[in-house]
């Protein structure tokens, strides 16, 4: 039907499951890069990738609409400091030290993150079918982790590595509300290609240091094959759906959706890697799609921002 796909897009609850698979796929090219491209390079190859594919389409908009990005450049730093630069970079160095099993069970904490940073940024309420959702959706997660045996978290090890993956988590979650402040009169992709440029300002600086330590970018067609499809899919493409789920549902529902991240993986690693698939595996994603679907579910119109300048969405 002609009108589905710009229902789909009006009222996206289906597109929240493309993000997390387009990201399923980059942390499996993260790990896998991780002992031969430098995070901080990894980072900014992405998102220059990323941002020459979008510009063709967006800087005429952008020209247009420069005066409203000077006047809000301090929410187009702040998204591109907190979900460009920060959450990236920061993820790629956990990925080289930390143990799978605590970057999936940090990674998904992210949807409790979310309604709490919405909260102290004051942009979001709490619903409490949006919380019951989250619970379980976190317990489905928690028991893959824990291969179905609880008591195996008393042998996960929290130091450095594990609280560079928090520190990710905080923020993507911290971007991901912020979102909902962008001024309706700037288009979203003028928005995204601002806070990517910005992003990369951010990163400078670092890549500058790791490049004089001596890090060397891998150019083999398998390391550049994964660059280019970590900045379309991963980057563009997620980053442009996230942001339309979180205008029209929310950052608490859109957030819920970042557990399906996990599903993915595994999945991934069945088809790819060829890891069995066990009971505590099914159990676990049962529990994460329970969650996910009692939070986006026929979900209620997102609640209103309580700030006095936030916005409503991306138009």
């Amino acid at each position: 039907m002609p009108t589905a796909l710009p229902a789909l897009w009006a009222r996206p609850v289906w597109l929240l499951w493309l993000p997390p698979a387009f990201w399923a796929g980059n942390l499996v090219l993260g790990r896998a890069l991780g002992p031969v491209f430098p995070p901080v390079s990894l980072a900014v190859g992405r998102w220059v990738v990323a941002l020459a594919v979008l510009a063709p389409f967006v800087w005429r908009n952008a020209l247009r609409e420069r005066d409203l990005l000077v006047r809000h450049w301090l929410l187009v730093a702040a998204c591109g400091a907190f979900g460009i630069a920060g959450y990236n970079a920061l993820g790629y160095l956990a990925l080289q030290t930390v143990p799978a099993a605590s970057v999936a069970f940090l990674n998904s904490t992210l949807p409790l993150m979310v309604p709490l940073a919405a909260v102290v940024l004051g942009v979001e309420r709490i619903t409490w079918k949006a919380l019951l959702g989250i619970a379980i959706s976190f317990l489905g997660v928690a028991w893959i982790v824990a291969r179905g045996n609880m008591a195996s978290f008393a042998a996960l090890r929290f130091d450095g590595g594990e609280l560079l993956v928090l520190l990710a988590v905080a923020n993507y979650a911290v971007y991901s509300v912020l979102l909902r402040r962008k001024p309706a009169a700037i288009s979203p992709l003028v928005f995204l290609a601002a806070t990517m440029a910005a992003g990369l300002v951010v990163l400078m600086p670092f890549w500058a240091v790791e490049l004089a330590r001596g890090a060397r970018i891998p150019s083999d067609p398998a390391s550049v094959g994964a660059v280019l499809y970590i900045g379309v899919f991963a980057s563009l493409f997620a980053f442009i759906l996230w942001n339309r789920c979180v205008a029209t549902l929310g950052a608490t529902v859109t957030g819920v959706s970042f557990h399906l991240v996990a599903l993915f993986t595994a999945l991934l690693a069945f088809l790819v890697l060829g890891e069995p698939v066990r009971a505590f595996h099914v159990a676990g994603i049962a529990l994460i799609l329970l969650g996910f679907f009692v939070t986006t579910l026929q979900p209620a119109a997102p609640a209103r921002p309580c700030g006095p300048n936030a916005d409503h969405g991306h138009g």
